[in-house]
Order: structure tokens, then C-alpha cells, then sequence
């Protein structure tokens, strides 16, 4: 057996969730919807969380709120697109709190709309912090995995890392890629011996959360989607992930059906889920042509809850 830090840690064992008290877990996307659930959900049950984010005021507010609550949180402003501000983040938690036990990669921005009329600058940046972020982020985490032998690294997929969705052309082509390079890189620590290292891909439903506000919206209609999950169920998902990783976790019984659909149907499947997202942003109210959040931060944001689903029941019932 091996002491590493608070941990003692055994090969081939898997981290229980009694264990997490003085675990290290860096959490990108951490000021609102799942980084921050996830923060305050892993703070509670013991564990050191780095928070990494743009807007460095509401993770500082977020530190402090965990804090005050006997927590131990870190913030560090955090722009997943460069690669240099993403290796500060793991030295300042390994400064902070000893070796890194969990990454988990969960920046996330979108751009909706045909995928012609979405400027190419957009889509741009789409790759650049939905996947060469993941790729920034795993790669450290993985030098840093390495090194001390054991860690998990978790990415937030989703259910267009299986299904591509119509209105969300380079969201999904990056969602995609994410599922790929976590089972790329399993295969390559399996190919290694690195038995207790592991890397899960979180892949939920549309879930309500702020992303739906902070993404490009190139549609003509405010963000809308049909039969969206609360964000509680994929935190529940991401914080298990952190003791019990999967490859590949589908959440909730909608994300698993459509990629169950996909697998034995996969044009048919296509098809009806265009079809439904066709209908549904049909339904929405007008709204102008935005960048959203992807290139400057929203201040107002910082919950966990979108409120979309509240702003559809309204829709609905004036119609």
C-alpha cells in the first residue's frame, strides 16, 4: 500500500464515497449549473474543491459560501481555451490541497441556430473550449495521474456525444469528439497498466440549466427544448462518477433510450430528434440574434436551474 496525502491508497481499489473527506477535486465550469451543484454537493461530503471558471468574483462568492459551511473550496479564474491558464489552475490545487484525486472537465458553451447562419467565429470558438479545453484539461490531468498513479478524470459529454442534434451542429461534432478522446484514452491506460486511473464521460439529456441563456442563439427564438431533466439528477450522476467511474454514463432513462435508438437506428433516430427540435424551437418566443455568453461572461447567471422550463409553462399557457 501507498500513503498519497490523506488518501491511502491501494492498487486496483476504487475510491468509496465514504472516502472523499480530504480528496482533491478540480472542478472547471464551476460558477454555475452543474460545476456549481457539483461543488456544493462534493464540498458537503468532505472533499477539497478547486473551482475554475471565467467569472473569478462568482467562484470567489462560491468559495466563500462553502467555507462559511465547513467547507474547503479554492477558486481560480480559469479560461479553459488556454492552455497555460489550465496548468496554473492544477498547480494552484496542488498547492493548495496536495495531489489531484478528480478532474473533472465540464466547461461547456453552445451556439444554435442552422449551422450556415451561425458565424464561422462562433463555431470557432465552440472547438476551442468544448474540446481543445477537454483536451487542455485531461492532459494534465493525466501527467498528474501519472506521476502519482491513481486518479480519475471525468468529462461532460452529452446526449449529442451520441446523437447529433439538429440546431447544435458544432456542439455536437464537439461532444463527440469529447466521448471518443475519454475512450481513446482509457484504452491507452489499459494498454499501460494504469489500472487506477479512469476516465468517465457524463452524457445527460437536455437538462435546465443556465448553458441555454449563455449560448449563441442564431434560431430566431428564445432556448427551448422538449422534455428537459433537472440539473440535480446529472450532479447526483457527476458526483457518484467521482467514487464509481464508468466509460460511458448515459443519465436518465431519456439519454439512454435515444442512445440505445442510435445504436440499432441511428438514421431513424436522427431524423425524429430533428423533427422534435424543430417543433419546439418553432414554439418559442421571438428573440434577436446573440452571442450569448461565449466570448464574455454573463454576470447574472450563476445559478443552477436555467429557468427554461418555468419560461416554456409561460409560453404555453399564453398560447
Amino acid at each position: 500500500m501507498k500513503r498519497r496525502g490523506n488518501l491511502l491508497i491501494k492498487r486496483g481499489a476504487a475510491m468509496s464515497e465514504e472516502r472523499m473527506i480530504n480528496t482533491t477535486i478540480v472542478i472547471t465550469g464551476a460558477s454555475s449549473g452543474f460545476g456549481r451543484g457539483a461543488a456544493l454537493a462534493l464540498a458537503k461530503r468532505g472533499a477539497n474543491v478547486v473551482l475554475a471558471a471565467r467569472r473569478g468574483e462568482a467562484l470567489e462568492a462560491l468559495a466563500q459560501e462553502i467555507n462559511a459551511d465547513n467547507g474547503h473550496a479554492l477558486a481560480v479564474e480559469t479560461d479553459v481555451s488556454q492552455p497555460d491558464q489550465v496548468e496554473r489552475l492544477a498547480q494552484a490545487a496542488i498547492a493548495r490541497f496536495g495531489p489531484i484525486n478528480v478532474w473533472i472537465n465540464n466547461v461547456g458553451i453552445g451556439a444554435l441556430g442552422w449551422f450556415w447562419e451561425i458565424p464561422v467565429a462562433d463555431h470557432e470558438r465552440l472547438v476551442d473550449v468544448n474540446l481543445k479545453g477537454v483536451i487542455y484539461g485531461a492532459h494534465v490531468a493525466m501527467k498528474h495521474f501519472i506521476a502519482q498513479g491513481f486518479g480519475v478524470l471525468i468529462n461532460t459529454g452529452s446526449v449529442d456525444s451520441e446523437v447529433p442534434l439538429a440546431f447544435q451542429s458544432s456542439y455536437a461534432a464537439t461532444k463527440a469528439a469529447v466521448l471518443s478522446l475519454g475512450r481513446t484514452i482509457n484504452e491507452e491506460l489499459r494498454l499501460n497498466d494504469y489500472h487506477d486511473i479512469k476516465v468517465a464521460t457524463i452524457m445527460p439529456w437536455a437538462v435546465d440549466t443556465p448553458w441555454w441563456t449563455h449560448a449563441a442563439n442564431y434560431t430566431g427564438h428564445a432556448p427551448r427544448m422538449a422534455a428537459m431533466d433537472s440539473p440535480e439528477k446529472v450532479i447526483e450522476a457527476m458526483v457518484k462518477a467521482c467514487f464509481k467511474p464508468q466509460e460511458e454514463i448515459p443519465v436518465g432513462w431519456k439519454a439512454r433510450s435515444s442512445n440505445l435508438s442510435h445504436h440499432l437506428f441511428p438514421d431513424m433516430t436522427e431524423k425524429l430528434s430533428a423533427n422534435v427540435i424543430n417543433r419546439s424551437v418553432e414554439k418559442a418566443q421571438p428573440l434577436a440574434p446573440t452571442t450569448g455568453a461565449i466570448y464574455t461572461p454573463m454576470a447574472d447567471t450563476t445559478t443552477i436551474d436555467g429557468g427554461i422550463r418555468a419560461r416554456m409553462k409561460q409560453e404555453d399557457k399564453a398560447r
